[in-house]
């Protein structure tokens, strides 16, 4: 699903990535680890097409998506890429349910089925009883499992995590490794996830380490 060739990102004259090569198949989770500096997120950003490569190629889906313009990369990014962060990053002024439509409203899809499909996302995560609440009458476990809700709701091809356990308390966090485990085995759910933390990276299938912008 994912194929990497000689991938360098300079910023500046500091030189970030210096020849990155993995391929990651359809239904893989997969870890990338390494210290703070080492370019994870940096690499993660350039997988999901918010950040362009210095040098070499980047296929997804047996496509190349630097070579779209603007307006088609921008598509292409809402229908494949689903995106996760540390912080939930959703929007204060509307529902969960509203914030989970977001993207697909974005993609144009049929409104009524973007709207039992963010129910069934809903129930599917044990938050049919917050679907009317806004963020701040959330908690932070339930927040980010609204993120992860909102990142799906277009079906993407690839779920991309950058430290989604970063930002909670241990029990939340080993609620959110166990739903990552189950999309990945439940709907071979693509899963590429930045990570600090070893209970979440060793649950995955294979793990990336990065060192001084090189897989080691």
């Amino acid at each position: 699903m994912i194929k990497v060739r000689n991938l360098y990102k300079d910023f500046n004259d500091i030189q970030i990535l210096k020849g990155i090569n993995f391929d990651i198949s359809k239904g893989e989770f997969v870890s990338i680890l390494g210290s703070s500096g080492a370019g994870k997120t940096t690499l993660l950003q350039i997988l999901g097409t918010l950040d362009n490569p210095s040098i070499g190629e980047v296929l997804i889906n047996q496509t190349n998506p630097y070579l779209f313009n603007e307006k088609k990369l921008a598509q292409f990014r809402n229908l494949e890429i689903g995106f996760v962060f540390q912080f939930h990053h959703l929007l204060p002024e509307f529902t969960a349910h509203e914030n989970i439509c977001i993207p697909a409203y974005i993609s144009n899809s049929n409104i009524k089925e973007i709207h039992e499909k963010a129910d069934d996302l809903l129930n599917y995560f044990d938050l049919s009883n917050r679907a009317n609440h806004k963020p701040d009458e959330l908690s932070g476990g339930e927040l980010q499992r609204i993120s992860v809700a909102r990142a799906l709701i277009n079906t993407p091809s690839i779920l991309l995590a950058d430290e989604p356990t970063g930002n909670l308390d241990s029990e939340s966090a080993e609620q959110m490794h166990k739903l990552f485990d189950n999309l990945n085995k439940e709907f071979n759910q693509t899963i590429i996830v930045v990570t600090h933390n070893k209970e979440l990276a060793n649950i995955t299938q294979r793990q990336l380490f990065i060192r001084d912008g090189i897989i080691v």
